[in-house]
């Protein structure tokens, strides 16, 4: 006898039904990408408006025939050399100064705390262009320098390089206090607490164990300091120092092309910065190693990714 709920090939659906094959071989889903209408308008506008402020400088009376022929003129070349030269001694003065300064305010000793808090409130507080002309004019309170072993007139030893040179290192040196405390403060106090577990001094401990993590975070603003120090640089040409900015006034006084030898100085100041913008990004990049799961893409790395993605038909 045959049980009412045994089943029988022929109450089985064929295998080569139209559901099996929908089962086994689903429909590929065509997804859609959302149209983000105000991106695009936005960037319309943008686009509009450049186009617009393009336009409006090449009806100005603007010379850019001047500007092509004195952009690689001697003087100008020479001027933001020194402009780099004056940057990068300033920056390292300042890095010097920020370590030292800001391990010293973050010292249990009270008076070299007190020195460095004194040393950051001044250079913080007060205009590096009034930084400037305090040693441009520091004749006017020491005109003789005498170190006991060694002596000169005042005039003499502020010549305009030193003035630049120390104006803009000091005042760096304030910033970049600030800049290195924080960073050494980002540190879990336990690395300190297991280095002295292990032996090491202090110093060697700040050296080998604290400086080396914290430079994840001393890093970028440290990056943002050195392309910003190299824009007020053109500060020093108000105590005679012959940089970008002067060698371009220069040139306009006595060419008359006033407005085409700043937009010679810009050209510069944008390719340096610029320039230094990308070594930063691959600064940043370096140290933060170890503290990512995954890097970011590289400029190149991004272009590679979306004409790969471009050439890719849609859907696969």
């Amino acid at each position: 006898m045959t049980d009412k709920f045994d089943k029988t090939p022929a109450d089985e659906p064929p295998k080569d039904s139209a559901a099996v094959k929908v089962a086994a071989h689903p429909e590929q889903i065509k997804a859609i990408p959302v149209r983000h209408w105000g991106r695009w308008i936005s960037g319309v506008v943008v686009v509009a408006l450049l186009v617009l402020l393009v336009y409006s400088f090449s009806q100005g009376d603007v010379n850019w025939g001047t500007v092509g022929d004195y952009i690689f003129d001697d003087r100008i070349v020479t001027g933001a050399w020194h402009t780099l030269l004056i940057s990068v001694l300033s920056m390292l003065i300042g890095l010097v100064l920020g370590v030292v300064f800001a391990v010293m305010r973050l010292s249990k000793n009270p008076v070299t705390g007190a020195v460095a808090w004194l040393y950051i409130w001044f250079f913080r507080g007060t205009p590096v262009f009034v930084q400037l002309l305090l040693w441009f004019n520091l004749a006017l309170i020491f005109p003789v320098l005498n170190l006991g072993f060694y002596k000169d007139e005042m005039v003499d030893v502020m010549t305009p390089f030193m003035v630049a040179l120390l104006g803009l290192g000091l005042n760096e040196g304030a910033y970049m206090a600030e800049i290195v405390r924080a960073g050494i403060q980002s540190v879990d106090e336990g690395q300190t607490e297991a280095s002295h577990a292990l032996g090491m001094s202090s110093s060697k401990t700040m050296r080998r164990i604290v400086l080396p993590q914290a430079m994840r975070v001393i890093v970028p603003p440290t990056g943002n300091e050195f392309i910003n120090l190299l824009k007020t640089s053109s500060l020093v040409s108000a105590v005679q120092y012959t940089e970008l900015l002067r060698a371009a006034q220069n040139i306009g006084s006595t060419s008359f092309a006033v407005m085409e030898m700043l937009l010679v100085a810009s050209v510069w100041y944008l390719a340096l910065t610029s320039v230094f913008t990308v070594g930063q990004y691959y600064v940043e990049r370096y140290y933060a190693r170890g503290s990512l799961r995954e890097l970011p893409l590289t400029p190149w790395q991004k272009i590679k990714k979306n004409l790969s993605f471009r050439s890719s038909p849609r859907g696969v």
